[in-house]
Protein backbone atom coordinates (compact mmCIF):
# COMPACT_ATOMS: atom_id res chain seq x y z
CA UNK A 1 0.00 0.00 0.00
CA UNK A 2 1.45 3.29 -0.91
CA UNK A 3 2.34 5.99 1.44
CA UNK A 4 -0.83 8.21 -0.25
CA UNK A 5 -2.82 5.57 0.24
CA UNK A 6 -2.36 5.20 3.78
CA UNK A 7 -2.69 9.20 4.17
CA UNK A 8 -6.46 8.93 2.45
CA UNK A 9 -7.08 5.91 5.18
CA UNK A 10 -5.76 8.06 8.28
CA UNK A 11 -8.29 10.53 6.90
CA UNK A 12 -11.41 9.15 5.66
CA UNK A 13 -10.71 7.19 9.48
CA UNK A 14 -11.09 10.36 11.17
CA UNK A 15 -14.02 11.69 9.25
CA UNK A 16 -16.04 9.11 11.21
CA UNK A 17 -15.22 11.21 14.22
CA UNK A 18 -18.90 12.03 14.19
CA UNK A 19 -20.22 8.26 14.70
CA UNK A 20 -20.92 6.42 18.02
CA UNK A 21 -16.97 5.27 19.29
CA UNK A 22 -18.11 1.94 19.57
CA UNK A 23 -19.49 1.89 16.08
CA UNK A 24 -16.12 4.00 14.94
CA UNK A 25 -13.88 1.37 16.70
CA UNK A 26 -14.66 -1.49 14.09
CA UNK A 27 -13.99 0.73 11.41
CA UNK A 28 -10.48 1.40 9.24
CA UNK A 29 -8.94 2.12 12.87
CA UNK A 30 -6.09 -0.19 11.72
CA UNK A 31 -2.48 1.68 10.83
CA UNK A 32 -0.38 -1.15 12.42
CA UNK A 33 2.64 -0.77 11.15
CA UNK A 34 1.47 2.18 8.41
CA UNK A 35 4.67 4.16 6.61
CA UNK A 36 3.12 7.35 7.56
CA UNK A 37 6.58 9.06 7.20
CA UNK A 38 6.69 13.18 6.58
CA UNK A 39 3.08 12.99 6.12
CA UNK A 40 0.55 16.02 6.67
CA UNK A 41 -1.85 14.95 9.52
CA UNK A 42 -2.61 18.31 10.79
CA UNK A 43 -5.74 19.07 12.82
CA UNK A 44 -6.84 14.80 12.20
CA UNK A 45 -8.79 13.10 14.70
CA UNK A 46 -7.06 9.78 15.26
CA UNK A 47 -8.37 9.59 18.49
CA UNK A 48 -8.19 5.54 19.81
CA UNK A 49 -6.53 4.58 16.03
CA UNK A 50 -3.97 1.56 16.22
CA UNK A 51 -0.72 2.97 15.15
CA UNK A 52 1.49 0.24 16.67
CA UNK A 53 5.17 0.42 14.89
CA UNK A 54 3.56 3.11 12.83
CA UNK A 55 6.11 5.12 10.70
CA UNK A 56 5.13 8.66 11.30
CA UNK A 57 8.90 10.18 11.35
CA UNK A 58 8.91 13.52 10.32
CA UNK A 59 4.96 13.92 10.34
CA UNK A 60 3.18 16.82 10.74
CA UNK A 61 0.43 15.84 13.40
CA UNK A 62 -0.25 19.65 14.49
CA UNK A 63 -3.16 19.87 16.69
CA UNK A 64 -4.10 16.55 15.73
CA UNK A 65 -6.46 14.04 18.36
CA UNK A 66 -5.01 11.37 19.63
CA UNK A 67 -6.63 10.50 22.83
CA UNK A 68 -6.11 6.68 23.96
CA UNK A 69 -4.04 5.89 20.66
CA UNK A 70 -2.08 3.06 20.47
CA UNK A 71 1.29 4.52 19.73
CA UNK A 72 3.52 1.73 21.35
CA UNK A 73 6.83 1.35 19.70
CA UNK A 74 5.94 4.07 17.03
CA UNK A 75 8.64 5.93 14.99
CA UNK A 76 7.33 9.37 15.96
CA UNK A 77 11.18 10.90 15.32
CA UNK A 78 11.04 14.60 14.61
CA UNK A 79 7.30 14.79 14.37
CA UNK A 80 5.31 17.89 14.67
CA UNK A 81 3.05 17.11 17.65
CA UNK A 82 2.47 20.42 18.79
CA UNK A 83 -0.73 21.27 20.00
CA UNK A 84 -2.09 17.50 19.59
CA UNK A 85 -3.52 16.22 22.30
CA UNK A 86 -2.20 12.64 23.39
CA UNK A 87 -4.25 12.09 26.69
CA UNK A 88 -4.61 8.74 27.27
CA UNK A 89 -2.17 7.74 24.71
CA UNK A 90 0.20 4.27 24.84
CA UNK A 91 3.38 5.73 23.87
CA UNK A 92 5.23 2.77 25.67
CA UNK A 93 8.91 2.45 23.75
CA UNK A 94 8.01 5.42 21.36
CA UNK A 95 10.82 6.85 19.53
CA UNK A 96 10.16 10.41 19.68
CA UNK A 97 13.67 11.77 19.87
CA UNK A 98 13.54 15.19 18.28
CA UNK A 99 9.81 15.39 18.66
CA UNK A 100 7.94 19.03 18.76
CA UNK A 101 5.86 18.46 21.59
CA UNK A 102 5.02 22.21 22.82
CA UNK A 103 1.70 22.63 23.87
CA UNK A 104 0.87 18.95 23.81
CA UNK A 105 -1.51 17.54 25.72
CA UNK A 106 0.17 15.12 27.60
CA UNK A 107 -1.98 14.04 30.71
CA UNK A 108 -2.21 10.23 31.39
CA UNK A 109 0.05 9.35 28.49
CA UNK A 110 1.95 5.96 29.12
CA UNK A 111 5.71 6.66 28.04
CA UNK A 112 7.18 3.79 29.63
CA UNK A 113 10.45 3.31 27.61
CA UNK A 114 9.36 6.39 25.40
CA UNK A 115 12.71 8.07 24.12
CA UNK A 116 12.29 11.87 24.67
CA UNK A 117 16.06 13.05 24.01
CA UNK A 118 15.93 16.10 22.15
CA UNK A 119 12.66 16.53 22.08
CA UNK A 120 10.84 19.57 22.89
CA UNK A 121 8.40 19.11 25.77
CA UNK A 122 5.08 21.98 26.95
CA UNK A 123 6.49 23.92 29.49
CA UNK A 124 4.55 22.55 32.28
CA UNK A 125 5.53 18.77 31.04
CA UNK A 126 6.87 18.86 35.07
CA UNK A 127 3.66 19.15 36.32
CA UNK A 128 1.62 16.66 34.06
CA UNK A 129 0.88 13.56 35.47
CA UNK A 130 2.51 11.14 33.07
CA UNK A 131 1.92 7.17 33.50
CA UNK A 132 4.78 5.00 33.87
CA UNK A 133 4.20 0.84 33.59
CA UNK A 134 7.52 1.33 36.01
CA UNK A 135 8.81 4.69 37.23
CA UNK A 136 11.70 5.61 35.26
CA UNK A 137 15.20 4.98 37.16
CA UNK A 138 16.35 7.82 38.64
CA UNK A 139 20.57 8.29 38.64
CA UNK A 140 22.70 10.03 41.43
Amino acid sequence: MTSETLVQRARRYASLRDMDPDERADRETDLRGADLSSADLAGVDLRRANLYRANLRGACLQGSVLIKAHLREADLRQADLRQADLRGANLIDAQLQGADLSAALLQEAILDGAHLEGAKLPPDYNDVILSFADPPAMEG
